[in-house]
């Protein structure tokens, strides 16, 4: 096992325990800062006994922080919120003050790298909140650590994702699906494996210092195409009905503040833009990593949708 030290914030989230055991796998001692540490033992058996340790940290605390970074030489950022909540869970102290904070401590603790995961379409000229609060991190963790890599994932699947395991949840008991502004909006999902390799792999190129990713698969998708998609996997048929962005924002307005917060205003203005690779940046390729198709994954985990289970015939595909 190394000596070196990894602190990954966000450890016990989707795409966090990928990252720690790939970490685990190329012999890192890691550190996980949480708030729970408890939520974190699970990630224990990803190593050898004691190749990963929960430690507590209250990243609103730069006391804490500076603990969980103590003995690290790399730290690797992945929290994220995808709406806001309460007055801690907001988009600028989640995606704007702790990244700047974080950094600036990583800087003073003399780390030798930093990665930060962002998102794709983060732009100070963004709609969304969303995305302005993204790219405000994104500078603040330039300006006090110039070394750090800046991942830009688009909308990242995989066997625990928030998009399509939630839609096709949703189509199991909605009579129908809304396509907001008519489902035009273009993504480029990611494989979640493919997005932690990433993350590693700046702990040790020298090519990736300084510089920003964008991850994105190698298919290009409208939202409609990716709710068909979720009906060929589970045999699950439902209308998809458009609905202007207008009304879609009228209803977030009520929504959001409903459990679970099936939608937002934000993320209605969200979908005003591709969530696509711009072109001009590095990406998954560059690293050597070929992208997970999404059709060669997504029967591996939405496969429980279907009438039957993942051993029924696909090609009965009856509406549940």
């Amino acid at each position: 096992m190394s000596t070196a030290q990894v602190t990954v914030f966000g450890g016990t989230g989707f795409v966090g325990r990928y990252v720690v055991d790939m970490l685990c796998d190329r012999g890192f001692r890691v550190k996980v800062a949480t708030r729970r540490p408890a939520a974190a033992y699970f990630l224990r058996t990803a190593g050898v006994v004691g190749q990963v340790v929960p430690v507590v940290c209250d990243i609103q605390n730069d006391n804490s922080v500076r603990a969980a970074l103590e003995g690290s030489q790399y730290a690797i950022n992945l929290i994220g919120i995808l709406a806001e909540k309460g007055r801690r869970q907001r988009f600028s102290k989640i995606h704007t003050e702790f990244p700047a904070r974080l950094s600036a401590l990583a800087r003073a603790a003399r780390l030798e790298r930093l990665v930060h995961v962002s998102s794709l379409g983060a732009a100070a000229e963004a709609t969304s909140n969303y995305a302005r609060s993204k790219d405000a991190g994104e500078q603040a963790v330039l300006s006090n650590f110039p070394k750090a890599t800046i991942l830009r994932p688009s909308i990242i699947f995989g066997p625990e994702d928030s998009f399509f395991i939630r839609f096709a949840q949703l189509a199991a008991f909605l009579p129908f699906l809304p396509l907001i502004g008519g489902g035009k909006t273009k993504f480029q999902p990611v494989y979640v494996g493919d997005v932690a390799q990433a993350a590693v792999e700046a702990l040790s190129r020298p090519e990736m210092v300084g510089k920003i990713y964008e991850l994105g698969g190698d298919g290009v998708y409208t939202f409609k195409q990716l709710m068909e998609k979720i009906f060929d996997v589970t045999g699950i048929r439902r209308p998809l009905v458009p609905v202007p962005f207008f009304w879609a924002s009228f209803k977030g307005a009520f929504l959001q503040y409903l459990p679970g917060q099936l939608l937002t205003v934000d993320q209605v203005r969200s979908l005003k833009s591709d969530n696509i690779l711009s072109g001009n940046k590095p990406g998954l390729r560059d690293l050597g990593i070929t992208p997970k198709a999404l059709d060669s994954m997504l029967p591996e985990y939405l496969s429980r949708f279907r009438k039957g289970g993942r051993f029924a015939r696909k090609d009965n595909k009856k509406a549940a």
